[in-house]
């Protein structure tokens, strides 16, 4: 009895090219939109932390309005972002939500969505002084009210300016970065400010940013450096000069004379006499004495 042939799926590159060409087919996308940029900041912090997913970045349209877009598998995506929206619903922020499976390739191209932008944003901008410290965000509607905002929260406390940001619609963002509870202080004191001089719109303090966030960040240059400095773990050693002999004076050669003839007289050589080996006294000869029976 014959047996029918076996059909092998052969190794072809056209098989393998589709797979190949779509390697961000498998991962979903999310995005999350407010109208308030501490809101997206918040948006997008809460997101990185409740699932496992990567931040591309935050896209601003105008008005106010901001988008946070997330990217990695499925149930993470979706997971981020229904909890991104209900930290926006908590900020009275939130405009709209997505989630979209699988991509078509075509959207990578056009859209601002590709993973990889994070890492070219990072690349450029450099290392940042102010990284692994807590951040607040205020912001205020006009261009005056955020400037004496950030005056007062830099006299209240210990916090460094680390940049500031506009969306429109005369929403400005100051960024402050610090220690937590100095950022605490800095944005209290700030809040009361921005009410004095102009409108405040919203505040946001986050104790610890992830990586994915800390990269999209806007950061002044004055606080970039090229790369990231290594930890000192020793003192700079300091250089040692080596001490340089010090100069004798020259002593004078002074002659001395004298005479030959009296030193050997006065030395005499005295010879020890040989001692002769001193003799044992030899005792007497025992003589032998024979008893017969």
């Amino acid at each position: 009895m014959s047996q029918p042939p076996i059909h092998r799926a052969s190794s072809t590159p056209s098989l393998r090219q589709p797979r190949e060409r779509f390697k961000y087919q498998d991962t979903a996308l999310g995005l999350v939109s407010t109208r308030s940029f501490p809101a997206i900041v918040g948006t997008a912090d809460m997101m990185l932390k409740s699932a496992d997913v990567t931040l591309v970045g935050y896209e601003k349209i105008g008005s106010g309005y901001c988008t946070a877009i997330v990217r990695g598998r499925y149930p993470d995506v979706r997971l981020a972002v229904e909890e991104g929206a209900k930290t926006a619903e908590q900020f009275g922020q939130l405009v709209s939500k997505l989630v979209i499976p699988r991509p078509m390739p075509n959207l990578e191209v056009v859209f601002p969505l590709g993973s990889r932008l994070a890492e070219l944003c990072q690349e450029q901008r450099g290392y940042s002084r102010l990284s692994n410290r807590a951040i607040g965000l205020l912001e205020t509607r006009g261009f005056p009210a955020m400037v004496g905002a950030s005056d007062a929260m830099l006299k209240s406390a210990d916090v460094q300016l680390a940049a500031y940001e506009t969306i429109g619609d005369g929403l400005c963002t100051a960024i402050v970065r610090g220690t937590v509870a100095n950022v605490a202080v800095a944005i209290e004191a700030g809040m009361h400010e921005a009410e004095r001089i102009g409108e405040l719109h919203a505040v946001m303090v986050i104790p610890r940013l992830l990586e994915d966030l800390e990269n999209v960040l806007p950061v002044a240059s004055y606080w970039l450096d090229e790369q990231e400095p290594l930890p000192v773990l020793v003192s700079n050693p300091v250089e040692e000069k080596q001490a340089e002999p010090l100069k004798l004076p020259e002593l004078e050669k002074v002659p001395v004379e004298f005479d030959r003839a009296e030193e050997a007289e006065e030395i005499e050589i005295r010879p020890e006499p040989i001692r002769e080996p001193r003799q044992l006294p030899q005792s007497p000869p025992q003589e032998e004495s024979f008893e017969l029976d």
